[in-house]
């Protein structure tokens, strides 16, 4: 039986969550790589943003390089306190995600916090104000794989292999952010326009042609600092209205070459090695989406098939979205709130 064959529209989908080039006219590079023109590329890239399927094309920036402290947070609340707890949870500007997941570990939310700042203490803030029953801080302890590629052809396997986009080994801690560097990320990190030329307000307002701004997103690439710059979905409007976080206790022994596999997954998302408690033994988070609940569990379940028989495992989902928002870096308003709540002053 002959395959069927993705349309441009869907392989344009794909390639821009892949990286977009930094040149004067990218979306026209991209286009002729699927088979488009540059304005039927933009017409097709437009539309979907009007859909709201397209949430935002802007730069992607690794908070650990520049000089961020992360981390997962799992909380504890009492059901009728849920709610509540996680709106004033949501408050923190450092807080980029915010979920209640089927678990014991009800409220799951991410947290950032700039170089100067205290993350234990930021947390600890969050627990005191929340109400929270136990708070327990996740980091990461090794990136296996960060990247999300929603297959928009909807034809790959659920055990479809991929190199992982972004690991721990492009990480580079202790780097050293210039001006400039605070600069580009300030201009990246907004929502780039969707025109021939989208980089042209950025070159502006950096002072630097469109050569020098990509020499040095370069510079930055190879210091870790910048991933990428590409297309962000919204999972379900893209029709990911499900997410499954598989978690893995896998033995100490084996976690690098079992995350390491588990990364080659490419419906993985996110792979990361967090550290155990008495009451939470999992040591690898495994991250995938699907259109539907069953596609999610078919895809960790295939991870269990082929790398992980015998480990046990658990499969944590949301159940609501608090908040989904990119991590935006020196903003103000993280400032006012930690002088505020913590009585630092800058």
């Amino acid at each position: 039986m002959t395959a069927v064959q993705s349309t441009p529209r869907e392989l344009l989908l794909n390639r821009i969550q892949k990286d977009i080039p930094i040149t004067a006219r990218p979306y026209r590079v991209l286009a002729e790589e699927v088979g488009l023109t540059e304005q039927e590329a933009l017409a097709i890239l437009r539309e979907v943003k009007a859909e709201g399927v397209l949430r935002q094309v802007s730069a992607i920036f690794d908070t650990r390089t520049l000089g961020y402290q992360s981390s997962l947070v799992a909380a504890v609340y009492p059901a009728d306190q849920l709610d509540a707890g996680a709106e004033l949870v949501n408050q923190h500007p450092g807080v980029s995600h915010n979920y209640r997941r089927n678990h014991d570990f009800n409220l799951w939310y991410t947290i950032a916090v700039p170089p100067e700042s205290d993350l234990e203490q930021h947390v600890q803030r969050l627990h005191e104000l929340s109400g929270a029953q136990l708070t327990r801080l996740m980091p990461t302890l090794h990136l296996f794989k960060i990247g999300v590629e929603f297959d928009m052809t909807g034809k790959e396997a659920w055990n479809a292999k991929a190199a992982p986009q972004y690991t721990s080994a492009q990480r580079n801690i202790g780097y050293a952010v210039s001006e400039l560097d605070r600069r580009f990320v300030l201009e990246f990190q907004k929502d780039l326009p969707i025109t021939e030329e989208p980089y042209a307000d950025a070159c502006a307002a950096l002072g630097l042609s469109i050569e020098e701004v990509a020499a040095h997103a370069e510079k930055m690439k190879a210091a870790g600092a910048l991933r990428r710059v590409s297309a962000v979905f919204r999972h379900q409007s893209a029709g990911f209205t499900f997410n499954a976080m598989g978690v893995w206790a896998v033995p100490q022994d084996q976690v690098q070459e079992v995350g390491q596999a588990m990364a080659g997954f490419k419906a993985v998302s996110h792979c990361y090695l967090r550290p155990t408690y008495p009451e939470w033994p999992y040591t690898i988070f495994t991250m995938v989406h699907g259109r539907s609940k069953e596609e999610a569990f078919g895809k960790i379940e295939a991870i269990e098939r082929e790398v992980a028989q015998g480990v046990p495992y658990a499969i944590l989902y949301s159940t609501k979205e608090y908040k989904k928002i990119r991590l935006e870096f020196y903003k103000p308003e993280f400032y006012e709130w930690e002088a505020r709540e913590l009585g630092v002053h800058a």
